[in-house]
Parts: C-alpha cells; sequence; structure tokens
C-alpha cells in the first residue's frame, strides 16, 4: 500500500494505478486493507473482524489519510476504528475488533475441489481493466467462466478465483481484504449476464493465515432484488486452510458497454 505514518494515530498513502479501480479511484478492497494496516499497527494486534462502509470515492492521484481510534482496549481484544480522508472529504469508515485468544477448532466448512492454480486458465481481462490494481494481481479461473462468456445464459451462484501478487509471499488481512472484494465481480456468473457491481460495503474475518503462494477465493451469490446483491466469500491456502471470509452488500446494474 506504500503507508507511511504521519502523526500518532494517522497514515498517507497515495492513490496510484496499483491500487484504483478501471473507473481512476480507490479501489474498495485496498480501502479495507490500509485501514486494517493502520489499525494493526496502532493497536498492535491482528485482525479479528472489520466491516468498511464506503462514502465517496478517492481519485487517482489524491492524497488519502487514515485516522484511527482504539475505542476499547481490553485484555485481549481492542475495538477500534479508522476513518480514511481524500480531498477534504471522508472516504470510508471502518470497525472492527483486533486480538488474539486461546480456543481453536477445525472449520466446520471444507474447500472445494478445484484444479490447482497453475492448471486453471488465465482470467484475461480487457483494455477497460488496464492502468489499475489488475495490472498487478494474477488471477485463474478455478470455478466459472471467462468474464467475455458469461453472455450464455448459464447461471453459477458458486464461483471461485486463484488470486495472488506476483512477488508478494507474507500473506496479511490487508491482502485477503483486497482479494475479499472480488465478490461483485461473482454477480455475472451467477445471473450469466455482464455486470457492473459497487460495494456499499465489505466485511472481513480473519480465521488464521497460513503460508501460501495463492489464495483460492470462493464466491457464493445469495440474491439480488432492487437492484442490490448479496454475496459470501471463504478463502483458503492452497493446502487448505481457512483463512478468511468476506461479504459485501453490492449496488448492482447490467453492464452498459458493447464489448469487455
Amino acid at each position: 500500500m506504500g503507508m507511511e505514518r504521519s502523526g500518532e494515530e494517522s497514515w498517507t498513502f497515495e492513490v496510484t494505478e496499483r491500487v484504483c479501480t478501471p473507473g481512476n479511484f480507490l479501489f474498495g478492497g485496498c480501502g479495507l486493507a490500509s485501514a486494517l494496516v493502520a489499525l494493526e499497527e496502532a493497536s498492535a494486534r491482528p485482525t479479528i473482524w472489520a466491516t468498511a462502509q464506503y462514502l465517496s470515492y478517492a481519485p487517482l492521484g489524491a492524497t488519502a489519510t487514515v485516522k484511527t481510534e482504539l475505542a476499547v482496549v481490553g485484555g485481549h481484544v481492542t475495538q477500534a476504528r479508522a476513518t480514511t480522508y481524500a480531498e477534504d472529504r471522508e472516504i470510508l469508515t471502518v470497525n472492527g475488533a483486533f486480538g488474539t485468544g486461546e480456543l481453536t477448532a477445525s472449520p466446520w466448512v471444507t474447500m472445494p475441489e478445484v484444479p490447482p492454480p497453475l492448471e486453471c486458465p488465465e482470467q484475461q481481462l480487457s483494455e477497460h481493466f488496464n492502468r489499475s490494481i489488475f495490472n498487478h494481481l494474477e488471477t485463474r479461473i478455478a470455478l466459472g467462466r471467462p468474464i467475455r462468456q458469461v453472455d450464455d445464459a448459464e447461471t453459477m451462484p458458486v464461483s471461485a478465483l486463484w488470486s495472488r501478487v506476483p512477488g508478494h509471499f507474507d500473506p496479511s488481512a490487508a491482502t485477503l481484504a483486497i482479494f475479499g472484494d472480488y465478490v461483485p465481480s461473482a454477480i455475472s456468473q451467477a445471473l450469466g449476464v455482464r455486470m457492473m457491481g459497487r460495494s456499499l460495503d465489505n466485511t472481513i474475518r480473519v480465521v488464521t493465515l497460513a503460508p501460501t503462494d495463492w489464495v483460492l477465493t470462493e464466491i457464493h451469490m445469495h440474491a439480488l432484488h432492487g437492484g442490490f446483491a448479496q454475496g459470501t466469500a471463504f478463502m483458503w491456502s492452497e493446502s487448505g486452510t481457512l483463512m478468511a471470509t468476506a461479504s459485501q452488500s453490492i449496488a448492482a446494474k447490467v453492464w452498459e458497454q458493447p464489448a469487455l
């Protein structure tokens, strides 16, 4: 994220192409990720849970400022919030809990059976996605169809993507927050129609961080009604460890451009 501490409770970063959507504004997952970086450093504790509410846009070239507040510091858990500003506007607010515990049990869900990353086809994106975060992520289709082939009337409410940041090998809550923001992309798979989705919120719940090069984001779309969709993602390591879950509410509409 290229974040720098600018005060006792604040951090800044530049909104560059590496953290932008194709629409030239801050990618929502990167907004949540930047808040997690700041809050984990401020609390000196790892992320348990956090949710972002998106209020406005941080345009390409802006300087974003993340201000943190440790609302309650307990023996094992810190309840905290972060507010991100750009161009004197509040862009997003993140609330979360940070800490550790002792009791552990095996997850009650299992990783889907999909081919390993290098046996899955690469996600081929159009020029519309150039000069954005998608130029800096590697994505392969584990379950679903290429974006150019979703207009075939077949519906797939469950889809999955293998993803990684080339050269980045240490998983973090921030990285998982970025991958969790793939949930809106699965609306097209669920409907069999190319769609656009704007995140209204983004929630991540971290289970554990496991060594892995690739992360499998397994997405379940739940519903679409009145222009708003809901979906959940499970994020797995290559070895089958459940690392986190994510969920979103999404303002959805049909893709209006003639082709991708």
